[in-house]
């Protein structure tokens, strides 16, 4: 059941935004190893964001997870920002990345909770 979000000061149409969640949904089943029917991706584009100071391209990313690897999140951030530079042109060292890895008892799905 991963989930995740990306916000961006990045202004998307709607065809691009389309077009980039997708493949950000597939692009996350992939690494992860999910199905994608597990996946929920979520973009948040045109978002007021500063960082460093400068209002340039930048995305802040949420990856959250039961059984994340923790062990593997420096091969996530890697393969992340290479995402982020290919789809959106948001340079690496402007993308900040927030791992989570969730108890399955404390996630629900379904009426139940995955523990």
């Amino acid at each position: 059941m991963p989930f995740v979000n990306v916000t961006t000061n990045i202004e998307l149409d709607k065809q691009r935004l389309d077009e980039t969640l997708g493949a950000l949904s597939r692009f996350i089943s992939d690494i992860l190893g999910k199905p994608e029917s597990y996946v929920m991706a979520q973009m948040q584009p045109g978002a007021q964001l500063v960082f460093g100071g400068s209002a340039d391209a930048a995305a802040y990313v949420q990856l959250a997870s039961i059984g994340l690897p923790t062990e593997k999140t420096a091969d996530l951030s890697r393969e992340l920002c290479t995402f982020l530079e290919s789809a959106l042109d948001i340079p690496s060292d402007r993308v900040y990345i927030a791992f989570v890895d969730l108890e399955r008892t404390m996630f629900g799905w379904d009426k139940r909770t995955f523990g």
